[in-house]
Formats: structure tokens, sequence, C-alpha cells
């Protein structure tokens, strides 16, 4: 499939997608946004995709957010600035899909691309990244759930540094606060990336993503309620699984699971 603004691909059971608005460090106007809308939508139907990574054409920038120049553009000419239903980059609101996500921020990720990495599971960052919320600063805030993601991903004190300033941090500081997973030198964050990709792959994809939904869907709640939904919603339908059949068996005949996602 070919699109404008985005790269997206698939192999084996990993999907890459890579925005790939360069000249613009990768900054999404609406045409990107219905763009990535049906790549996501696709990976989210494809069984046999399993997870993507998600990564900036260049090296400037992973995503510089929101694309200024076509909002200007837009309020000039009397259009709707904000749609309430929209999904910005597709995965910041509204997306349901339970498999796994891995953000690979090659340079800048600023407001929304920020935010594509905050719903992420997964963040690695080369030691050439930033990241930064810096909508104050121009009128806005991070409507896309940056807010409340980081508020929710690391102290909140912390949190409010970055929300109240807008500044920039660096891949090694994010590290430090909680956000960034890995930080690796720029040559080598696709490797990276794909070397966590491949562990994930390890695993059960059905179970991985149940785990996924068991972590979401506890956020907020004691634990033992969390515990009596799994036990509800998921752990049923892990026994039904044909993984949870392969997966004792595989280790008892000492060779790798043959997983099917079923």
């Amino acid at each position: 499939m070919s699109y404008d603004h985005a790269i997206y691909e698939k192999k084996g059971h990993v999907a890459y997608v890579t925005l790939n608005r360069p000249e613009r460090m990768n900054a999404l106007d609406r045409h990107s946004h219905r763009e990535l809308t049906e790549i996501f939508d696709d990976f989210d139907a494809d069984g046999d995709a399993w997870l993507a990574i998600i990564t900036g054409a260049g090296d400037r920038a992973f995503c510089a957010g929101n694309d200024l120049k076509a909002t200007a553009r837009a309020s000039a000419n009397g259009e709707e600035r904000v749609n309430t239903r929209s999904r910005f980059a597709a995965i910041t609101r509204g997306y349901r899909c339970t498999k796994p996500l891995i953000a690979a921020v090659n340079g800048v990720a600023a407001g929304g691309g920020f935010e594509i990495a905050l719903a992420c599971d997964l963040v690695i960052a080369a030691d050439t990244a930033r990241f930064a919320l810096p909508e104050p600063r121009v009128g806005l805030i991070a409507g896309a759930g940056g807010i409340h993601r980081l508020a929710r991903q690391i102290p909140l004190k912390q949190a409010m540094g970055m929300l109240l300033t807008g500044r920039f941090v660096s891949a090694q500081e994010g590290y430090r606060l909680g956000f960034v997973n890995e930080v690796v030198p720029a040559a080598e964050l696709m490797a990276a990336a794909e070397r966590w990709a491949s562990e994930i792959l390890e695993c059960s994809p059905l179970l991985v993503s149940l785990t996924k939904e068991s972590a979401q869907a506890g956020f907020g709640l004691p634990v033992d309620e969390a515990i009596d939904r799994d036990w509800q919603e998921r752990i049923p339908r892990m026994l039904a699984s044909q993984d949870y059949i392969e997966g004792p068996k595989a280790f008892s005949e000492k060779r790798k699971p043959a997983w099917t996602g079923r």
C-alpha cells in the first residue's frame, strides 16, 4: 500500500510505520491523520501482524507534532481548527488495538510527536532524540493525551515541570524519568527496536495481547478488582486458546513454541 505521508511495510509478523514528511520534520496535517488511521486500522485487523514499530523519516525528527503552518492556513481560510472526533495520528485516542507498539524515536519528538511516543508501549530512543510538549508556548494544550499519559508514566512533579514549561528533555533524561526504555546511538536505533520486537515475538501473541489489555484495563482500579476482571474477561480466553496448550507442551519437549495467536 502506498501513502503520501507515511511508509507502511510488513516483514514477517512486524509492521513498520514510518512518518514520511522529513521536509516538515514529519509534522502531521489532516491528510496525515487520515492515512495513519487507515494504516493502523489495517494493522489491527491483520492477524499476521503481531506488533508495530513506528519511526520517522530522516535524522532530524521522529515527529514535530501538529503541522502549525497547515493549522494557520486552515484558520485563515475559516476552516474548523479542531475536530473533536479525530484520532490524532490514529493511536493517541480511541484506538483499542492491544498489539504492542514500539516507538523508535530518531530525533525531535515534540507536541503530537511526543504524544505518539507516549501512546506506544515501548520507547527506544536515539541518543540524539529530544522530547517536549511545548503546546502552551504556541497557544495550545497537549490535547492528544500527552498531558494525561505523561502524568501517569512518570512522577507527577517531573511531569508538571515538563508540562508547565514546555521544555525539551534529552533521551538520557527521558530514560532517567522513565518514559524511555533504552537509549542507543542513532545508527543502532532500528536494530535496537527490532531486538525488542524479537524478544516480544518469542512470546505468544495472544498472551502478549491479553497482557497489554489487562494492564490498560487495570489502570485506576484496586488490584483485587483488576485481578477479578482478568479472571472474568481474559483468563477464560487464555484457557481456551491453542497457545495455552502449545506453551507447556513446547517447554516439556525442549523446543521453541509454534505460536498461532489462537
